[in-house]
């Protein structure tokens, strides 16, 4: 018997790591341009390496950053604000392991594209978002 890929919301579980073709690359940075912040805020204290996350973030959004490695961080971080996923993230304690789990196989993947410029613009703009929520 012939083992299905699990889809969710366009997104095939299992090649979800795929950089896709030029239009899937774009369609990807557009939704994680506009979703990516509201997703970070929900999920700041449920993810431990928000800081590496949103440094992945920065390395995605670089046009500096080779073709390949953007590709792999969008599709991470695609699957990452899709609000209903393998594991949705609305369920408590559970919610964003899935999500955990994706992204910390990317980042493993592309670690050495990640630089200090990406990890010090995540430092300023969590502290910068973190003041907005506190004042």
């Amino acid at each position: 018997m012939e083992e299905k890929p699990i889809k969710t919301e366009g997104v095939v579980f299992g090649e979800i790591l795929e950089p896709g073709d030029d239009d899937l690359r774009q369609e990807r940075q557009q939704n994680v341009r506009k979703n990516f912040w509201k997703t970070a805020r929900r999920a700041a204290s449920k993810v431990p390496m928000m800081d590496e996350v949103v440094a992945a973030y920065y390395c995605a959004m670089d046009p500096a950053t080779p073709t390949r490695v953007r590709g792999i961080l969008l599709a991470a971080l695609a699957y990452f604000i899709l609000p209903l996923d393998f594991v949705p993230d609305f369920l408590m304690f559970v919610g964003f392991s899935d999500d955990v789990a994706v992204l910390t196989a990317a980042i493993s993947a592309v670690r050495s594209n990640i630089t200090d410029a990406h990890r010090e613009a995540a430092r300023e703009a969590l502290s910068e978002k973190l003041d907005e929520e506190a004042g």
